[in-house]
């Protein structure tokens, strides 16, 4: 996808056992310019989704991405569903975690049906302001 590697696919006994230095998790009521301190020196931000139906996390990694130029790991945690892996990826996250209950083959052949975009995202620009320098 235009250069860009695909948001990372994680089982939840490979996120507990990832552990990193500086991680800073939001609950998805949490506002994140107010932690925006905390977020410029973390290495990793968690944001959760508490339900599905519920995806204040969305707009909060947006506005970590685009607003606070985090350039770390993002990542979802909570209730992911397969079908929200890819408007988690077009919104900034570098990764999510999966349910127990949830396969990851699944998850991964829903990233694989969808290999490119007309639009722009957060992390890539639309195809067409695309230019060969």
């Amino acid at each position: 996808m235009n250069g860009k590697t695909r948001i990372r696919i994680l089982a939840a006994a490979h996120h507990s056992g990832d552990t990193v230095e500086h991680v800073v998790s939001l609950d998805n009521d949490a506002d994140p310019f107010a932690y925006s301190d905390a977020i410029a020196d973390a290495n990793r931000v968690e944001l959760h989704f508490p339900s599905f139906t519920d995806g204040r996390a969305f707009s909060q990694a947006y506005l970590i991405r685009r607003r606070l130029g985090f350039t770390g790991d993002l990542r979802a945690t909570g209730e992911v569903l397969v079908d929200q892996l890819i408007q988690m990826e077009r919104t900034g996250f570098s990764s999510a975690v999966l349910s127990a209950d949830v396969d990851p083959a699944d998850a991964q052949r829903q990233l694989d049906r969808f290999a490119a975009f007309y639009q722009g995202d957060v992390v890539r620009d639309a195809p067409f302001r695309q230019r060969d320098r």
